[in-house]
């Protein structure tokens, strides 16, 4: 898997905890804020000195604090190390409660020295040295870049098999789990919190002459339950974190995506003292790879002659002295019961393994409390968009009865209005709102409408949207593939597209992107010039008032207008396609005649449709043609002796590697979409008697529920797959091309790599213009030593 963090922060739903700036503040902005940056730095040092970290005089002389303020901090902390965190009490509670009949010779306990995270941004700054761009250990190798920063852990992909071990005793464990004994669960957690010194090495420490080490905690407070007024405040679990220094990267990991909580010391950030939106869940992961050296005979593994058969089953049991646990491999071991505490000790610091507990725990948390559920799901914000053609007039009154008056009496404060009966947007100069009867003309680049009896008129310009009081917005748009122009109108109410319970690779964060990134140019198909011309003759002077069945709703009255041909300026370019689209409401044979039309004949009528004019009195032929290659008539549909382009949509290969390409329908625009989750979501089902302000619809569906999700991860970690082919994925070359960024399993390219791919001018032309212009500054400008590019994923034994 090769992945990297999106900045693009997912919706605030309502669930993001107070003081935002401290605990969810590393933005791209603040990456590129050397005087933030400096400030981070100086707080570090400051935490290090007070919690006797930092050990070389060098160091000392960076903490930037009156010497008698530093031992004041210093005896203060060392007077505190005896006092445990609230929740630290109540994880180490239902430890001692949990293994109280194993009879262990002294208690489990959590690491009672830490590091604690307590500002969001610590982590990735601990995460490599101080003035060094590289650190490595047996586990790890970090890298800073030019456009952020790179992890690649040891193992490059995750496995499953065997993977998930369950502490006997509490809550039932499912059969393909591995069921470990209780003393052997002791015996794996006390190893866990005594890492070799190697692994407590505090990267941000390394060069200085004695390096510090120790462990790395973080607090977080992830969702599991949305909140909806009238119903419900949010909840939210606890979750401590627990990982050698070395490893503080994945830490970093996780509160990028989960946000900082704070430290757990103050009484503010203590869950119990949040009733209102605590479940009462408490949550403990701790990072531990060097379990995987641990013996089955030295953890109290029986001898495969004393195992049950359920040991023997799931190799809880040794035949050799010298058997590792597990095989050596990867694990995770969790124990927890109905009381609400989970603990976990991941033996592995593969990252999606941080992110995957935290989903586990909060599921743990739903089904404890009842009436939530965390769902594997996406979604996204759906705008429907349409490409509209060249003129388009609004009738907003019919969608929800508001006037351009309306606007001008209510929303005076961040409209400014003008006299001639238009308004501009007091924060953004580039929205225009417009009255609910304006016409959008490309022909003469303007917006006209009717006030007090004269017509006005102000220009349609390039890189403004213009917006009727229904919230229908108009914008023109240069073709992506062709040189003409069109107007684009999107819907001012968008749809929630909610993906739940998917299976890995079952389409979650597809959903939610662009399809233009999957839409490509091509030429309108003739198969026989005359051939073709002909048909669509017939197709355009068809009669269609017979096809209507004799019962149906739909059928006009043709008693009082006749029904109009297809090239009637009358006729919009959707009502033709909507007539040449079967349909229940059409007669059988009508139906069976359309199935006899060609497709290619389809998108030559609708282009023909899209560009006819009135003054032509229907000689379009005129008009369009082919051209004569070899003495013969080519096959690409031209108007006016300019190609015609039309878009179609990319769906996957098929199985000699070949792409699938569709053709769509000549007004459809792709829509416009704001990811709302990936991954993981809190959901919840209301009744409607608790909901008010319904959608007009759902307000009569007196006996329905409703489920109201939200997505669980502030920042959402995408993994890229297309975006190996340059230049397709535009969105991930978009963001990756900024700083700032969490890359794990991409290959770090230094300068000497991307002059050699600059060089490959066919290759380097093929990457977005944000791709192409990272890595040429790159190359002439940065300090860094490296760059990650979207097409270069980690090579691994010769293999991507």
């Amino acid at each position: 898997m090769h992945s990297f963090e999106s900045l693009s922060t997912a919706v605030d739903d309502g669930w993001l905890i107070d003081a935002p700036e401290r605990r969810l503040s590393w933005t791209r902005t603040s990456d590129r804020d050397s005087k933030a940056s400096a400030t981070l730095r100086q707080y570090i040092y400051m935490q290090m000195a007070a919690t006797d970290l930092v050990l070389d005089e060098e160091a000392k002389q960076r903490v930037e604090l009156p010497e008698g303020l530093l031992a004041n901090l210093e005896e203060k902390n060392r007077l505190l190390t005896q006092l445990k965190a609230p929740i630290d009490l109540r994880i180490e509670a239902f430890l001692d409660q949990y293994f109280a009949d194993c009879a262990l010779d002294r208690p489990v306990q959590l690491p009672q020295h830490t590091l604690v995270l307590d500002r969001h941004g610590m982590a990735r700054m601990l995460s490599l040295p101080d003035g060094g761009d590289r650190f490595e250990n047996e586990l790890l190798t970090s890298i800073r870049l030019d456009n952020g920063v790179l992890h690649n852990p040891r193992a490059d992909r995750r496995t499953t098999q065997g993977t998930f071990h369950v502490a006997d005793g509490g809550l039932p464990i499912a059969g393909d789990k591995r069921v470990v004994p209780k003393s052997v669960f002791a015996q794996l957690f006390r190893h866990a919190v005594r890492p070799p010194d190697s692994l407590l090495e505090l990267p941000f420490t390394q060069g200085a002459s004695q390096g510090a080490r120790t462990f790395v905690s973080l607090l977080i407070r992830p969702l599991v339950c949305p909140p909806v007024s009238g119903f419900c405040e949010k909840k939210t679990m606890e979750i401590r974190f627990f990982a050698p220094g070395g490893l503080v990267s994945n830490l970093d990991f996780v509160e990028s995506i989960f946000g900082n909580a704070g430290d757990p010391l103050v009484p503010e950030n203590d869950a119990a003292l949040d009733c209102n939106h605590w479940t009462g869940h408490t949550g403990c992961v701790i990072l531990a790879p060097h379990l995987v050296h641990c013996t089955k005979k030295e953890l109290g593994l029986p001898h495969i002659d004393q195992a049950t058969e359920r040991q023997r089953r799931d190799s809880m049991c040794w035949r050799d002295a010298d058997e590792k646990y597990n095989d050596g491999m990867a694990f995770k071991i969790t124990c927890r019961d109905e009381n609400g505490v989970i603990v976990t000790v991941i033996a592995d610091n593969y990252f999606g393994y941080c992110k995957k507990e935290v989903k586990t725990q909060i599921s743990y948390s739903a089904n404890l409390m009842g009436n939530a559920e965390e769902e594997h799901a996406g979604g996204t914000l759906a705008f429907i968009a349409h490409n509209l053609g060249e003129e388009f007039q609004w009738h907003s009154r019919r969608y929800n009865g508001r006037t351009f008056s309306d606007l001008e009496s209510e929303y005076s404060d961040f409209i400014e209005i003008h006299p001639e009966g238009y308004g501009v947007d007091r924060l953004h100069c580039n929205l225009v709102y417009v009255s609910e009867d304006a016409r959008a003309s490309l022909l003469d680049r303007s917006i006209r409408w009717m006030k007090d009896g004269q017509e006005r008129s102000i220009p349609l310009e390039q890189d403004t949207v213009y917006m009727a009081p229904s919230g229908y917005k108009v914008y023109m748009e240069k073709h992506p593939c062709a040189p003409s122009w069109r107007l684009i109108g999107v819907s001012g109410e968008g749809t929630v597209c909610h993906k739940p319970c998917t299976v890995s690779g079952g389409g979650k964060s597809e959903i939610s992107k662009s399809l233009r990134d999957y839409m490509q140019g091509g030429p309108i198909f003739v198969a026989d010039m005359e051939s073709d011309f002909d048909q669509l003759q017939i197709i355009f002077d068809r009669d269609y008032s017979d096809r209507w069945k004799p019962d149906s709703k739909e059928k006009p009255n043709y008693s009082q207008r006749p029904s109009r041909k297809v090239l009637d300026p009358e006729r919009s370019l959707g009502s033709v396609i909507k007539l040449l689209t079967p349909s229940n409401e059409y007669t059988d044979a009508y139906n069976d005649w359309l199935k006899t039309i060609p497709s290619h004949l389809y998108a030559m009528a609708f282009i023909i449709k899209r560009f006819c004019k009135p003054e032509w009195k229907g000689h379009w032929r005129e008009h369009f043609g082919v051209d004569i290659v070899n003495g013969d008539h080519g096959h690409e549909l031209k108007f006016d002796n300019r190609k015609l382009v039309g878009m179609y949509l990319r769906i996957g290969l098929d199985l000699h590697g070949r792409w699938r390409m569709y053709k769509l329908r000549q007004d459809f625009a792709a829509a416009l979409k704001i990811q709302l989750e990936d991954d993981i979501t809190a959901s919840v089902v209301v009744p409607h008697r608790f909901l008010k302000h319904l959608h007009p619809f759902d307000a009569q569906r007196i006996d329905a529920s409703f489920k109201f999700v939200a997505n669980c991860e502030y920042r959402l970690f995408q993994r890229p797959d297309d975006a190996i082919h340059r230049g397709l994925d535009k969105q991930t070359e978009r963001d990756m091309a900024d700083v700032g960024n969490f890359f794990c399993n991409y290959e770090p390219l230094s300068k000497t790599a991307i002059e050699e791919e600059i060089k490959n001018v066919i290759d380097f032309e093929q990457y977005t213009a944000p791709m192409r212009d990272r890595l040429s500054s790159f190359v002439q400008s940065s300090p860094r030593s490296y760059v990650v590019s979207s097409a270069h994923p980690r090579v691994v034994e010769g293999k991507p």
